[in-house]
């Protein structure tokens, strides 16, 4: 059986934790002046992978 490539685009958006996947939050990148003061701290935070996308992710990394 070949090897399983891993995707390199999630390789370098996701990393693998005791419970799951972590990730790091959208909306955080351009545009930021009509975003209010206390919105832009409160997307800076990692945030754990959905359970419903869980098995994407691990699909997509099959060896982490």
């Amino acid at each position: 059986m070949p090897k399983i490539k891993t995707n390199s685009g999630a390789a370098k958006r996701f990393k693998k934790t005791a419970n799951g996947f972590k990730r790091k939050r959208a909306f955080k990148n351009h545009i930021l002046t009509k975003k209010n003061s206390k919105r832009i701290p409160q997307l800076r935070p990692k945030t754990q992978v959905a359970a419903s996308d869980a098995a994407l992710v691990r699909r997509m990394m099959p060896y982490v």
